[in-house]
């Protein structure tokens, strides 16, 4: 009996070690490739674009730079690299996000004030925490740690789409509204491709993911839901479609709206999502990454910048529903990666393409889609112990369920089971609508 066991705990040990070493031979190439993506994103803005903080859900980019660093520095290269130095003794408190029970850290609201230390100090904590995490990948190192540099990339991932969003609002504030990036050469209007329904069987399906590779700990376990046969739109609701619903009074109908929907709208003077304006002859633009455009241009493309509320009300007034996140996970099972994310350098939604009519379009890219789902934990959820539990854990309350990623997501970050996540009156994410339908009602 004791033979056996000693076995199972050699052929255990075997397997680690040759996941270790495959994990780390990854790390080494996606590592560099990761933070230089994220200099790329930089590359446009000047120091002082950099320091701007527009909204209470944004941070500035120098701050980004600094605390994906950080994340590094903290989780890694202090357990992991013996003889490791800190960068600075004051960056281990100054750029913690929200890790309380590493100690306490400046309100999210002040990292704009943050002038010392310059963009010049925090590109050369970048680089310091680089040249360590190159050491330790080159040298044996504890699965542990690989798994924690792995996490690190994807983190980093998060904030190289945080970057660009808090960037356009930050541009956006600006009353020149500046261009990100230049405008892309004029392309032919595109045609509104047709709404179609596609139908899927109810019964027992499993969620979450399971196998080799990443996903973070609010994924699993995989377990079983139970669905009624629904519906779901083949693709995103587009620019004019949601031009009717404002034409329709949609703003003006509580009728349509939640109830903490309609006092949000009401208090904020919401009229049109965010970014939209109209000029002096009635007609509307949209600001964007590359300057503004005129709706007539977006029209195919997917209305975006929505809250959760007015997505529901959009549904309403639609005669439909979001989708739950376990419909829309079903239904996203088959389909690969693919589509209008942040590699494109697009940085804006297009249009949608449904040559294949028997799938979705725009499951991945373009927008993030809204489900009707509260965030919470799988059942037999467990986070991460220690610090890095509070990843993900802690955001379980009034937040809700997006899912698919937009253009400007990573296509290496995104996956059928990801669960991004957000407080239903959000609207500085690129976050769209993609309706849903049970199956019993007439479409």
């Amino acid at each position: 009996m004791l033979s056996n066991l000693s076995l199972v705990s050699n052929d255990a040990k075997l397997a680690t070690a040759l996941d270790a070493d495959v994990l780390q031979a990854g790390l080494r190439q996606q590592f560099p490739r990761v933070r230089q993506a994220t200099e790329a994103l930089c590359r446009p803005l000047s120091a002082e674009d950099q320091m701007v903080q527009s909204c209470a859900e944004a941070s500035p980019v120098k701050w980004h730079l600094a605390h994906t660093s950080w994340f590094f520095e903290t989780f890694v290269l202090r357990e992991f690299l013996a003889g490791y130095q800190p960068f600075h003794p004051d960056f281990g408190w100054l750029f913690n996000s929200y890790y309380r029970s590493l100690g306490e850290h400046p309100e999210k609201k002040l990292r704009a004030s943050f002038s010392r230390p310059p963009l010049e100090s925090v590109r050369a904590y970048r680089q310091h925490v680089e040249h360590g995490i190159a050491q330790l990948l080159q040298q044996p190192a504890p699965l542990e740690a690989l798994q924690r540099i792995e996490l690190g990339l994807h983190h980093e991932q998060q904030h190289q789409e945080l970057i660009a969003t808090d960037v356009k609002h930050a541009l956006w504030t600006n009353p020149l509204h500046p261009d990100y990036l230049e405008p892309l050469p004029a392309a032919a209007i595109a045609a509104i491709a047709e709404l179609r329904w596609l139908e899927y069987n109810g019964g027992l399906h499993e969620i979450g993911f399971s196998g080799s590779g990443f996903c973070f700990d609010n994924e699993q376990p995989r377990h079983k839901v139970y669905l009624q046969p629904f519906h779901l739109a083949s693709r995103t609701v587009t620019c004019a479609e949601y031009l009717q619903f404002m034409q329709d009074g949609g703003y003006r109908k509580p009728a349509l709206w939640l109830s903490e929907g309609w006092d949000t709208q009401q208090t904020q003077g919401w009229q049109a999502p965010l970014y939209w304006q109209q000029s002096g002859d009635g007609e509307w633009q949209i600001y964007t990454l590359r300057g503004l455009r005129s709706l007539a241009e977006l029209a195919a493309t997917p209305a975006c910048h929505l809250s959760l509320f007015e997505a529901d009300a959009y549904a309403r007034w639609a005669g439909a529903r979001l989708a739950t996140e376990a419909e829309w996970e079903a239904a996203a099972a088959a389909a690969p990666v693919a589509g209008n994310l942040l590699e494109s350098g697009v940085l804006h939604p297009g249009a949608a393409d449904v040559s294949q009519y028997d799938t979705p379009a725009q499951l991945y890219g373009d927008v993030w889609e809204w489900t009707q789902s509260a965030y919470a934990g799988y059942p037999g959820y467990r986070p991460q112990p220690g610090a890095l539990g509070e990843y993900n854990g802690k955001f379980m309350s009034s937040q809700m369920v997006l899912r698919g990623g937009s253009c400007v997501t990573p296509s290496a970050h995104v996956r059928a089971t990801y669960r991004n996540f957000f407080s239903p009156a959000t609207r500085w994410q690129f976050s769209g609508i993609r309706l849903a339908k049970d199956a019993a009602v007439d479409v």
